[in-house]
């Protein structure tokens, strides 16, 4: 499979600086958004005995190991150094999200378990759904251009949350105005295979030269090396 370039690693420290500032920021402010999303999910889940409102709590705690890895890579004086090992955890924390989310979707289909109308569940859906695609936009952005696949992929962990987001929010939605109890866990199950797919890139992958590379539309040509690979950097020696 050939890999689009995440882009070359900035050449300039003091940019590299900034960049890595950049994202230890995103991954800060991911973290503490999602600890408070989960803590809201699970706590108005439980009141509307919501299993679509609890699998997302759930799933909000798994995006903030997937983020904790990112800044324990960051925090590293070369995180370069770290590389590997964050992308390994980004992809068991992809697992992890889609065996939560598939379990909780099947659970709730075979018991036909119909949850109460949940104002808080709406708003939390509905503000998820517009903060997580910025959150993601960002740091997709800064990993690109620093050549960080970690970063990348933890922003396709984000972005797969904010899709949850969507998913709950329909499916509370037309819970409450149809009664069409099975409409979130059955697009929930659809999107734990996604995550599954992202898991097994980001497993694969490393710096630059990586399937994770893939996981972003690279519409230009510029950052490519000779080879069209966006290898021409010397960061895709292998091990």
């Amino acid at each position: 499979m050939s890999a689009l370039a995440i882009g070359p690693r900035p050449q300039d420290p003091a940019r590299r600086a900034v960049l890595q500032r950049r994202i230890r920021g995103v991954v800060a402010a991911t973290i503490a958004y999602n600890v408070a999303e989960a803590v809201v999910a699970l706590a108005a889940g439980r009141a509307a005995s919501s299993s679509a409102l609890v699998g997302f709590g759930l799933d909000s705690v798994v995006e903030v190991l997937s983020a904790a890895a990112v800044a324990w890579q960051f925090a590293a004086p070369d995180p370069r150094a770290r590389e590997r090992t964050a992308l390994r955890a980004i992809a068991v924390s992809f697992f992890a999200l889609a065996a939560l989310v598939t379990s909780d979707a099947v659970r709730t289909l075979l018991t036909a378990a119909e949850p109460d109308h949940s104002s808080v569940g709406i708003v939390l859906a509905a503000v998820s759904l517009a903060v997580m695609p910025g959150l993601s936009w960002f740091e997709r952005r800064t990993g690109r251009e620093l050549g960080s696949a970690s970063a990348v992929a933890d922003s396709r962990q984000t972005l797969i949350c904010s899709y949850l987001s969507a998913v709950l929010l329909v499916g509370l939605v037309a819970n409450s105005a149809l009664g069409w109890w099975w409409a979130d866990p059955a697009a929930a199950v659809v999107i734990a295979g996604f995550a599954v797919r992202e898991g097994i890139e980001a497993w694969r992958g490393d710096a630059c030269c990586t399937p994770v590379a893939l996981l972003v539309d690279d519409a230009r040509g510029d950052d490519e090396g000779p080879d069209g690979d966006g290898c021409d950097d010397g960061c895709c020696d292998r091990d």
